[in-house]
């Protein structure tokens, strides 16, 4: 059965920077830029940065609501990247893009030296996916700005995170940790309108706990947050599936649409076009009497 949109769902205000969206009925669509060598699904691809701005324009025409511009790998055993060297990858890409395009941008980084220098750049966003804890200066960047801010779990770090992870409950504890890194921002005088929270699926978790959180997306966003999902071509669809990273771009669309269903707020996604076509065409059906 076709689960229709809630109209009376209570949504969500998310402020980054100085737009401010509604969320809660219709997934935004976040376009993933990556200016690495190394990413597990399009390493080297866009690694130029001309490549890359030219991505990041033709996902803009595609729909993208957001950009997310990173410049160091965070797949499992990724070799970590000098401040130097992510600086030289993302500033560049986001000073031309902020020029030339209207949708936010985001840059995805741990680094308070590169988020600093990306929002000075033009980004409004910082996506960090040690919720602030890699780096002790990372929450200073983001009270000294009005930028909104991502919040992800990860079990361990990029080395080691796929090291048996274990959990008693994973909804539960990957919860309570994003409520405690969101209280930890919030003392700091970062309003509660300014954070996203993401549950990270494939970073410290096996299939079936990636699985089970993205089964309980409207648990995740009970405790008054935007949720916003990673799941684009992933390792676990293909678990599910059984397809190469090549081959997953059905099985990130159904995992799309199933999110759609639970009201998730942001689908941070490869396959721009695919998925937008995707998630209307769910919400046409969805809305015909």
């Amino acid at each position: 059965m076709i689960m229709k949109p809630d109209k009376h769902l209570e949504t969500r205000t998310w402020c980054l920077g100085e737009t401010t969206w509604e969320l809660g009925l219709t997934p935004k669509i976040m376009g993933i830029v990556n200016v690495t060598p190394d990413s597990f699904s399009d390493g080297g691809e866009w690694f130029s940065s001309a490549k890359a701005i030219d991505h990041a324009l033709e996902l803009v025409e595609q729909g993208a609501d957001i950009l997310d511009i990173g410049g160091e790998s965070t797949r499992p055993g990724a070799t970590p990247v000098s401040v130097e060297d992510e600086l030289q990858r993302v500033i560049p890409v986001i000073n031309q893009l902020a020029d030339r395009i209207s949708v936010p941008i985001a840059v995805d980084t741990m680094k308070a030296q590169v988020a600093k220098e990306a929002l000075s750049a033009g980004a409004c966003v910082i996506n960090d996916v040690s919720a602030f804890t890699f780096d002790e200066k990372m929450i200073d960047v983001a009270t000294d700005s009005d930028c909104g801010v991502i919040l992800m779990h990860m079990l361990g770090s990029p080395q080691t995170m796929q090291n048996e992870p274990q959990y008693t409950d994973v909804v539960r504890e990957v919860i309570e940790y994003l409520q405690q890194r969101v209280e930890a921002l919030t003392v700091r005088g970062i309003s509660a309108n300014r954070i996203v929270v993401d549950p990270g699926i494939g970073f410290g978790k096996t299939a079936q706990h990636n699985l089970s959180l993205l089964k309980n997306v409207e648990k995740l966003r009970a405790f008054g947050h935007p949720v916003l999902i990673g799941h684009s071509r992933k390792r676990f669809l293909g678990k599910i599936i059984g397809r190469s990273v090549e081959e997953r771009l059905a099985g990130t669309i159904g995992v799309s649409i199933a999110l759609a269903e639970q009201h998730a707020d942001i689908l941070r996604v490869h396959d721009v076009a695919e998925v937008k076509d995707a998630i209307a065409a769910w919400q046409c059906i969805s809305d015909t009497p």
